[in-house]
């Protein structure tokens, strides 16, 4: 079985780490001589030489340096920064609010030409309204107590979205039917928001597909995720941003994609879906 992305970047990090340790080794000086050469505490090399300090771009620029072979920094940052993007805490890339981070994704999804999406709790952001995104990002802002920016979010969102509408991509995506039911904001937001999906689904850029509740399944719902070209994968969970580039997860996602589909209600099935939903909110 796959170890765990976590699990992954922290390898990473220890490899890293024994590779700056063949370094000091390979220079033949102490730790302690190190710390010296680098005017830091002997205790920060050991850290960092542990994995228990990932190091900085300056840490490793200055290792490198004392051990003699700063020629290899520049090699070593970039593993460095790899490790350290796999597995990124929320609260590290919200700390300064929402609409960085709504920003951040734009030349990602520009450049990106196919997309894979499956969400399981939430409508997927690029077919979001605006009303569904600020009850959305609202819920988060107050449960991870971030500033306040979601008006400038919700527009940094919007603007993101242009890319079903505009340039050569295409969207397959699927929606587990509770997606549907769960109640994101006021019944009237919920009403528009479902009677948005019924448009976008018509877009020749668009293929949407719902799982429905009564779906026979052997894959069970899964987190959500986004296949950028079938060359990586961003996964969603309450703690994290999990970015996955190596093939043989892709390829898992992938197929745990395909295996999806199968099950998926398209065309007029899926629109019957979307209006029983609609049916089932609250009159106003």
């Amino acid at each position: 079985m796959s170890s765990s992305p976590s699990s992954r970047a922290q390898e990473a990090r220890e490899a890293i780490a024994v590779r700056l340790r063949e370094m000091r080794l390979d220079a033949g000086i102490t730790a302690r001589e190190l710390a010296v050469r680098c005017a830091w505490s002997e205790s920060k090399s050991s850290r960092i030489e542990h994995a228990k300090t990932p190091p900085s771009d300056a840490d490793i620029r200055a290792w490198s340096t004392a051990c003699g072979v700063a020629g290899q920094a520049d090699d070593l940052i970039a593993a460095n920064r790899q490790a350290d993007s796999m597995y990124v805490q929320w609260k590290r890339l919200q700390r300064t609010g929402l609409r960085r981070l709504q920003e951040s994704g734009v030349p990602l999804y520009e450049q990106t030409r196919q997309f894979h999406v499956y969400c399981s709790n939430v409508v997927p952001g690029f077919f979001q309204t605006p009303g569904y995104a600020a009850a959305l990002l609202t819920s988060i802002a107050k449960f991870r107590g971030t500033p306040d920016d979601v008006a400038d979010a919700v527009t940094a969102r919007m603007n993101r979205s242009r890319v079903i509408r505009e340039g050569d991509h295409r969207f397959a995506v699927l929606v587990e039917e509770a997606v549907l039911r769960y109640r994101i904001g006021s019944p009237e937001v919920m009403a528009a928001q479902l009677g948005h999906l019924l448009s976008v689904m018509a877009l020749p850029s668009v293929s949407l597909g719902i799982i429905p509740f009564t779906a026979p399944r052997d894959s069970w719902p899964l987190e959500t995720f986004t296949i950028f070209d079938g060359q990586r994968v961003h996964v969603e969970t309450l703690s994290a941003a999990i970015k996955e580039t190596q093939p043989s997860d892709v390829a898992l996602y992938l197929k745990a994609f395909g295996n999806l589909h199968e099950i998926a209600a398209y065309g007029a099935d899926a629109r019957s879906l979307i209006t029983s939903a609609i049916d089932m909110l609250p009159a106003a």
